[in-house]
C-alpha cells in the first residue's frame, strides 16, 4: 500500500474533530459529550482516508 501525504484542509478537520471528541470526553464540553466516540472515531477515518488516497 502506497502512502500519500493528506491535504492541509483534511489534516486540521481531522485534528478539530479529535480535538472536539478528546475535550467532550475529558473536559466536559457539554455539546460534545454525547458524541466524544464518533467524533474522535470519524477524525481518525477522515485521517486514514487523507493518507490512502492521493489527492484527499
Amino acid at each position: 500500500m502506497r502512502l500519500s501525504r493528506p491535504t492541509k484542509a483534511t489534516f486540521m478537520i481531522s485534528v478539530v474533530l479529535v480535538a472536539l471528541g478528546l475535550l467532550g470526553k475529558f473536559a466536559g464540553l457539554a455539546p460534545a459529550a454525547p458524541y466524544a466516540f464518533w467524533l474522535i472515531l470519524l477524525g481518525y477515518i477522515l485521517l486514514f482516508l487523507g493518507n490512502t488516497t492521493k489527492g484527499f
